[in-house]
């Protein structure tokens, strides 16, 4: 009589628990997990501006075998010992491998309970810990972590003031990201642990084979029947002894009842009181978080800027003269101003595909590409002077000054794509490899003008929504 009476309390522990395990893996595949998503998407933006600032500063070599690496799953880089001298060829091929991994990562992977196993958490962990970027030091301990730091340190030193606050903002949020993953991580790794033992109830102790009768007669006879239908019910999931132990204690433990009651208490999903966030809602902060994602875009502008000038000297050097190049050097040694250079660029219009022709002055559109670089790094960095000012502001003022950016940004894309075609169809065919194409560079800006723009939009949206709702009476 008592081996029944516990197998069908157990009967019913077990369908509140496997209830509550489903109902949160829901809640954590569609709130919890593009969270996690999002995070390794700012380190993975990070790691590459880094990836791309040292290159740039000959400091890393880069892997030459980069795009011939098929990547299928997260692997950290190596993390052994090398000589100084080689330093730059084996850090440029490891830093390498980090920004492709993490790249397949936010690209491909699918961030879900079930392919987050306890096998893949270990593997994401390892990942966001191949280099420690919350104390990143030229003192570290970690190899990978103390040669990065010393290459960073380097190319910094002799960098100009818009670069090296790249670096910093890069470095900071990395850090930000990689806290924010680990701490996500080992929050998760403990529900996961709880989904392994529900699937261990589900396809093992609910499996045909499973005696009840000789399982629940002792937690050493469950102990044997769960070891003996493991396999049968698992497949190649490892047998983790810890894990199976609480179950046994969970269904036969002297404390089971305080078990139990402790394990659905901590499956139960976070509720948010959304009467205490509705009060706690900083409009003025809302509309800054566009201000925020449009200071991403720095190094992206300061990238596209090289790559637009080096394009130019090559289209220029195709016609320009000994004599022509001469004079261009002595102008730019006396410091006199170039003469205006204007491009007459073909532009599509996204709506109708109708074509038309935009004439521009080159050396404007490039110190524009500079100048917004400039201010949106300055106006973006809260604490800054820039930022300070902007955010004392009226909103009004704040959305009027946004809004300009944003539609600024649209027709700067607009030009981008055109400049791009131009370079690529006026360059003589044997140049044509020289030219360095914009696309996933104009890509990467249209995205981050998207995310700006849909704060403002939500600004806008919950601004609108209070005025209608003071207008009904209602706060």
């Amino acid at each position: 009589m008592p081996i029944k009476i516990d197998m069908e309390n157990n009967s019913n522990f077990t369908s509140q628990l496997l209830a509550a395990l489903d109902e949160k893996s829901q809640w954590y595949d569609a709130e919890q997990l593009p969270y996690l998503l999002e995070n390794f998407r700012l380190l993975h933006t990070c790691v590459k501006n880094l990836f791309e600032f040292l290159v740039k500063k000959s400091l890393i070599t880069p892997d030459p075998y980069k795009l011939d690496k098929k990547i299928s799953d997260i692997k950290s880089p190596d993390s052994a010992q090398f000589v100084e001298s080689e330093r730059s060829v084996i850090m440029g091929q490891r830093f390498s491998d980090y920004e492709s991994t993490l790249d397949f990562l936010c690209t491909y992977y699918k961030f879900s309970v079930s392919q987050l196993t306890l096998g893949n958490i270990k593997k994401l962990v390892d990942l966001s810990n191949a280099f420690i970027w919350t104390s990143f030091s030229v003192n570290s301990n970690r190899v990978n972590t103390r040669v990065l730091a010393n290459l960073v340190a380097d190319g910094r030193h002799n960098s100009d003031a818009m670069t090296a606050s790249m670096i910093n903002d890069s470095l900071s949020k990395a850090a930000h990201a990689a806290t924010e993953i680990n701490e996500f991580l080992k929050k998760f790794t403990d529900f996961r642990r709880e989904v392994y033992k529900g699937d261990v109830r589900r396809k093992v102790i609910g499996g045909s084979g499973f005696d009840s009768q000789k399982a629940f007669s002792s937690p050493a006879g469950e102990l044997q029947q769960i070891k003996k239908n493991f396999a049968a019910g698992m497949g190649k999931v490892p047998f983790f002894n810890e894990l199976i132990d609480e179950i046994v204690q969970e269904d036969q433990g002297s404390d089971k009842d305080a078990r139990q009651k402790a394990l659905l208490s901590k499956l139960q999903i976070e509720k948010k009181s959304v009467e205490k966030e509705e009060e706690s809602v900083d409009t003025k902060a809302m509309l800054m978080e566009s201000m925020t994602c449009l200071g991403a875009m720095t190094p992206l502008l300061t990238q596209v800027t090289e790559k637009v000038k080096e394009n130019h000297d090559v289209l220029e050097s195709e016609h320009n003269s000994f004599f022509a190049r001469l004079l261009a050097l002595l102008r730019k040694s006396f410091g006199i101003e170039e003469k205006p250079l204007y491009y007459t660029l073909i532009i599509v219009e996204q709506t109708t595909s109708a074509k038309r022709k935009e004439r521009i002055n080159y050396q404007t559109f490039v110190s524009d590409l500079t100048t917004k670089a400039r201010r949106f790094a300055a106006l973006s960095q809260k604490g800054s002077s820039g930022y300070n000012k902007l955010v004392s502001m009226p909103e009004a003022k704040i959305l009027e000054f946004i809004s300009a950016q944003i539609i600024d940004c649209q027709k700067m894309l607009v030009l981008l794509n055109a400049l791009d075609e131009f370079f690529k169809s006026s360059v003589a065919p044997v140049n044509k490899s020289k030219i360095k194409g914009l696309k996933i560079d104009i890509t990467s800006l249209k995205n981050t003008v998207v995310k700006a723009n849909q704060y403002r939009a939500e600004y806008s949206a919950y601004i609108e929504e209070e005025a209608q709702m003071r207008k009904l009476g209602i706060k």
